[in-house]
């Protein structure tokens, strides 16, 4: 989930229908709605967040330091124009990086997992995570299983990244249809989750020969 902050609708809406079009769930925010979300969201919503993106608005060099009380996935600053001293500016601030629009989502993508690869010790690597006969890549490539690239719709994909994040830890169905369709969506549809792992389960019990995945009423899923 990528969240993205600017005080004009079309920059916010703009930017995620981008996102949507590489298989990423985002969500805008105007500077003093996105405040209250900070501040007011479950702490297993924010960990969700894979980056914060904020836009040229009102109050934007206080968002690092808010944003780092609850989370410390990376945060850009997106500029109009060229100006070292803003640009200085924003990073005494806290950002973690710049960059100046129109800027391609698939540019701030490998920003992000670049980012994340420095960072986070807990991974080898954040390009890709392998389990087993399951090898997961995160610049939008299709998974390997048994040795082979396997195709996947972009939404079954998702899922299998989001477990593999997770492995070893079980993610209930809000969890999963929240990393797929965004935090804000009206509803969870538990349906729509379990019909889309169980076409994924049945695709890699094909290629494995064992179910990869195991679900437990409650619980959730997991990967094995």
């Amino acid at each position: 989930m990528y969240i993205v902050v600017d005080d004009r609708i079309l920059v916010t809406e703009g930017y995620q229908s981008l996102f949507t079009g590489e298989g990423v769930p985002s969500i805008g925010f105007s500077p003093s709605r996105f405040q209250e979300w900070v501040e007011d969201t479950p702490a297993d919503h924010i960990k969700n967040v894979e980056a914060f993106l904020l836009g040229d608005c009102e109050g934007r060099a206080s968002f690092p330091m808010m944003i780092r009380r609850r989370s410390q996935a990376p945060v850009i600053a997106m500029n109009e124009a060229t100006s070292l001293e803003k640009t200085l500016e924003l990073f005494a601030a806290g950002v973690d990086d710049v960059v100046r629009k129109p800027v391609h989502v698939r540019e701030i993508l490998a920003r992000v997992h670049a980012m994340r690869r420095r960072t986070d010790k807990r991974r080898s690597t954040d390009d890709e995570i392998n389990r087993g006969d399951i090898t997961v890549y995160f610049d939008g490539r299709d998974p390997d299983v048994g040795g082979k690239v396997m195709m996947l719709p972009r939404r079954e994909r998702r899922i299998l990244e989001f477990m593999m994040r997770n492995r070893g830890r079980w993610v209930t169905k809000s969890q999963v249809f929240n990393a797929v369709y965004g935090l804000f969506d009206a509803e969870v549809d538990e349906a729509v989750v379990e019909s889309h792992v169980s076409k994924l389960r049945k695709k890699l019990r094909a290629r494995l020969g064992h179910d990869p995945i195991d679900s437990k009423r409650y619980l959730g899923y997991t990967i094995l």
